[in-house]
This record gives C-alpha cells, sequence and structure tokens, in this order.
C-alpha cells in the first residue's frame, strides 16, 4: 500500500460528529515503516485532535521518532495543509526538507518541504544551550 492510499484509507475511518470534515494522514518513518491516523472529534473538545497528531503518535508508539515523508488527504476543492501546531510537530520529527504532500479526493495534489509550510520552524537546536 502506498503512503497515499494508506493517507486515504484511514481518511474514511474518521470520527467526525461536529465538522463532519474527515481529514486522513500517513507518514513513512526514515526506517520504511508507514504510520497512518485520522482526526477525532468529541463533546468535550469539539474541534478534535488532527490526523498528523494522530499518525505521529502512531509512529512514537511502534518506535520511530523520524519522518521521511508524509501525506495528508481531505476531501475538500484545494489540497488542505496541515494545521500550524501540526505543522511545529511535524518538524519535530522532520527536517526541513522532508516533503509534505496534501492531497484531496477528487485527485488534487500540491507538494511542500516542510521549511516551506513552517519557515522558521523552532527546532531542537534552538536549546542548544539548555
Amino acid at each position: 500500500m502506498s503512503l497515499s492510499e494508506a493517507a486515504i484509507a484511514v481518511q474514511k475511518m474518521a470520527y467526525v460528529p461536529y465538522s463532519r470534515f474527515k481529514v486522513g494522514a500517513a507518514i513513512r518513518a526514515v526506517s520504511g515503516n508507514v504510520y497512518s491516523g485520522c482526526n477525532v472529534e468529541n463533546v468535550a473538545y469539539p474541534q478534535g485532535t488532527c490526523a498528523e497528531a494522530g499518525a505521529i503518535a502512531a509512529m512514537v508508539a511502534g518506535g520511530d521518532t523520524e519522518i521521511a515523508e508524509v501525506v495528508v488527504v481531505a476531501d475538500s476543492c484545494d489540497p488542505t495543509p496541515p494545521c500550524g501546531g501540526c505543522r511545529q510537530k511535524l518538524r519535530e520529527f522532520a527536517g526541513p526538507d522532508v516533503t509534505v504532500t496534501m492531497l484531496t479526493l477528487d485527485g488534487r495534489s500540491l507538494t511542500m518541504t516542510m521549511e516551506a509550510l513552517l519557515p522558521g520552524a523552532f527546532a531542537k537546536s534552538h536549546m542548544d544551550r539548555a
């Protein structure tokens, strides 16, 4: 299964009773392992958790901590980028040259690097003196 296929498959599993906006994400770790996640909403937190955060949690639980590639899919007119919080979370595990491909269900796509998605990101190197 390709990374795009994994993101599309998990997008269908999203639990979004409030927004009805399903998002799926798949991460390929440097190890080659693939992890996926979908957005989840609940009554106490109706904006929910993001698909990217779910995929990152699965990756860390699986023993990987370095991202090689990301795919995000949503049923929207234009490719949907990760939210600001997820961009920072992704950047924690992905270098500036890692690509993030954003897909729509009708085949549109946009690929950007982490640096283009989150220029000037806060990184571990900022804490060298800590």
